[in-house]
């Protein structure tokens, strides 16, 4: 088991990364040391308990058992859910999920942290596309092998069609599965671009996708950074953060579906727009500027990096 797994390094020049590091990380209000423990109390008894009910549980029954599991584990980490459903009538799930049981959907949406699969799950479990080590994790190690996480290796781009191929199956199959197309993990205040590779999966399989803005708020409705894994973050460190966080929501907002058609930088674009508004990418107070770098936002001025077209588009 790998408890301080640090976040992938890019090992190659198109390599999806983030400028994001521990100057994004802006405290919030904590609670106590004796809540801190009360709250990982709680966390082992359902990771100790989830693998059990599960197998104890009929199939038709397991979908409910897992979101309640998620929605359980955000509030052992102090975090409340808020969902907003912004799509027309019609689309998605009837209870606010992201589709009805046997619907194939792809969810996107960025990517902040650990958190992320937690928060997705508790608006209905789905499958991921993830860091192909996070089954060493603790917590969601276990909770990666019952979803079926998808591994990605993302310094060996040989390795990514294949990946793409396993999306697009498990799609045929009327699954739903969760990529996050930054490729990396951003603070929550600055983001990436959505790369278009994974997209390639649902027009292969003629998928909706559904773009997800997902957002971690304080106390007083503020973004804030605190489940960012960035930089030289370890989980050990982004855990102990979290835990000591006070008052946070995860908030989802479900924008209306994007349709394939047959061309995945388009599909991409799409739904980078649904996904981002009118936001800017920027970190917090300070009042620093963002361009547009090959497939990456990063900060002027920066290392002058640019990544050819037809390479970074077929890799990501």
């Amino acid at each position: 088991m790998v408890f301080d797994a640090p976040p992938a390094t890019a090992s190659h020049s198109w390599m999806p990364s983030s400028p994001c590091g521990s100057r994004c990380i802006e405290p919030i209000d904590e609670v106590g040391t004796a809540r801190v423990l009360a709250r990982l109390a709680g966390v082992i008894g359902l990771v100790l308990t989830f693998p059990v009910l599960t197998a104890a549980t009929p199939k038709s029954r397991r979908e409910n058992l897992q979101r309640r599991y998620a929605r359980a584990a955000l509030g052992c980490l102090g975090m409340r859910l808020r969902i907003v459903d912004n799509r027309a009538a019609g689309q998605g799930a009837s209870n606010a999920g992201f589709a009805d049981p046997g619907t194939a959907v792809m969810v996107v949406t960025g990517h902040i942290g650990w958190a992320d699969v937690v928060s997705l799950a508790a608006v209905q479990p789905v499958s991921f596309v993830a860091r192909a080590d996070m089954v060493d994790w603790p917590v969601l190690g276990k909770l990666a092998q019952l979803t079926r996480v998808i591994p990605i290796e993302r310094a060996r781009l040989r390795e990514l069609p294949g990946v793409v191929g396993q999306v697009a199956q498990r799609l045929a199959e009327g699954n739903r599965i969760a990529v996050f197309p930054e490729g990396t993990t951003w603070c929550g205040r600055a983001y990436g671009s959505m790369r278009p590779a994974m997209f390639q999966a649902a027009i292969d399989t003629t998928t909706p996708v559904q773009p997800v803005r997902l957002r971690y708020l304080d106390r007083h409705g503020v973004p804030c950074t605190v489940p960012g894994f960035v930089g030289e973050d370890t989980f050990a460190d982004s855990a102990k953060r979290v835990l000591r966080s006070k008052g946070m929501v995860a908030e989802i907002v479900l924008e209306p579906l994007e349709y394939p058609g047959l061309d995945r930088r388009d599909l991409a674009r799409r739904c980078e727009i649904a996904v981002r508004g009118t936001d800017r990418s920027r970190h917090g107070v300070l009042d620093t500027e963002w361009i547009e770098s090959g497939n990456t936002r990063v900060q002027d001025p920066s290392v002058d990096q640019q990544v050819p077209e037809s390479v970074s588009a077929t890799a990501w």
